[in-house]
């Protein structure tokens, strides 16, 4: 398998996906899901990407929050960009990130019959995800 190079420019941030409202406040080692402890590594994705990440892996679920982290915070030889489905290279963070890393956190939640793309067409989630 061919490992893609990552995009360029690099984006500012990139995101995790979660169901559960983070702890507060963010501890200095955030915990792990099983996936990632499982994957050995942190499941992130970019914001074009979380449309799309959503819709593939969460699309059963009304709400999830997004952290927000800085992806200069990082060793870029700790995060791969690796090609999954149809999502042209998630980060992949080979560590973790912790309370210095976090920009923002915010939940989101579509409506019955709403998909996750449409939920992040609105102006407000966009603004967000910047």
């Amino acid at each position: 398998m061919v490992i893609p190079p990552p995009p360029s420019p690099l984006p500012e941030f990139v995101y995790k996906i979660t169901l559960e409202a983070p702890p507060s406040p963010i501890p200095e080692s955030y915990p792990l899901s099983e996936l990632d402890q499982k994957d050995g590594f942190v499941h992130l994705s970019t914001s074009w990407q979380i449309p799309t990440t959503a819709g593939l892996f969460f699309q059963n679920e009304l709400s999830f929050y997004l952290i927000k982290l800085r992806l200069a915070n990082f060793d870029q030889a700790s995060v791969k960009w690796d090609e999954v489905e149809d999502t042209n290279g998630c980060p992949h963070l080979y560590g973790n990130f912790g309370a210095k890393d976090v920009v923002d956190v915010k939940e989101f939640r579509r409506e019955e019959g709403e998909t996750w793309g449409e939920v992040f067409e609105k102006e407000e989630a966009k603004a967000w995800m910047v």
